[in-house]
Formats: structure tokens, sequence, C-alpha cells
């Protein structure tokens, strides 16, 4: 079943609300927003869901208007974050279509897109930190992009796939 652009575009707004609206549930506490990573979730789930336009979209548009809305997170880290999510939703949107439909390939997809995004985040940011006379070093990129990410790289794993085991099962998902 392939969804109608419509009811995507609807999806995809949804997607960006819940984005905009999940870190508030760990952003009192900064470390603990940043290690569980929960902005990164819809916009995984929309590529998924929506496709990967809609997923790249949606990546990219995120962070920004988060940050313009409520100040978070903040530039330039914000900006980086635009192009890891929005690889995010292409990669997971991408691959979900082009890799058989078997269950396994839904973790493939995922895990494929998040180092992907990661290597993009590490890339962006070293352009960032090089326009601002700063260095960001291979231990900074190790430590964002991994160590201080595991529990939501683990969380990621554990509730996106299942989600979307669940939406193919009960023919909520498109099948292209």
């Amino acid at each position: 079943m392939r969804l109608p652009s419509a009811v995507r575009l609807v999806l995809s707004g949804m997607f960006l609300a819940l984005g905009l609206l999940l870190p508030f549930l760990t952003g009192q506490i900064p470390t603990v927003g940043s290690m569980l990573l929960p902005m990164h979730i819809p916009v995984l789930l929309c590529g998924f869901v929506c496709g990967w336009p809609y997923g790249l979209a949606v990546g990219f548009i995120t962070p920004l208007f988060r940050y313009m809305l409520f100040g978070m997170p903040p530039m330039p880290n914000a900006l980086a974050m635009a192009f890891e999510l929005a690889v995010y939703g292409f990669c997971t949107g991408l691959f979900y279509k082009l890799l058989p439909k078997k269950n396994v390939f839904v973790y493939v997809a995922l895990i494929i897109s998040m180092i992907f995004g990661r290597i993009i985040w590490g890339i962006v940011s070293l352009v960032i930190y090089g326009l601002s006379d700063k260095a960001f070093t291979w231990q900074m990129f190790a430590a964002g992009a991994v160590v201080n990410a595991i529990p939501g790289i683990i969380l990621q794993v554990v509730i996106i796939p299942p989600i979307i085991i669940a939406l193919k099962r009960g023919n909520l998902l498109r099948n292209e």
C-alpha cells in the first residue's frame, strides 16, 4: 500500500511536531536529552513511514525550527544536527525502499542510516568548528557521535524497528 501524498504530508507534520515536543520530556536535564536523542526518533520514523523526501525535509527542518522556537539545540549544534537528521530521514526512507522487505532489513536500514548521519554530523561539525577557528578533534567526534549517544542509539534500535514492523503487519506502511 502506498500512502497518498496528502497523507504523507500530514504524517510529516505530525513527525515534525513530535520532534519539537519530545525533547521537552528530557529537556529539564540537558545531559539526559543529549544522551537519549529524542528529536532523532520522529525523523527516523518519518523516513520509514513517509519516504526519503519527507524524511529529509523533516530531518533538516526540525532542529532549526526548534532552535528558532525554543533556543534549543543552540547554534551551531542545531545546524550540524539539521544535516545529521536530514541524512537520517533520507537514508531510512531510501534504504527501506531499496532493501528487501524482510523485518531484519528494517534494522539494517536503521543502523546504516544512523552511521551515515553520524558521519555527516562529524563532517559538518568539522567545517563549523573550522570556520570559527576552533579545533574539532577525533575525541570530540567519538564522544558526540558514539560514547555520549549510546543510550539514545540503544533506545532507537529497541523502539523504532518494532514500530515499523507493527505498521507493516497492520498494512499501515507503504510497500514500495
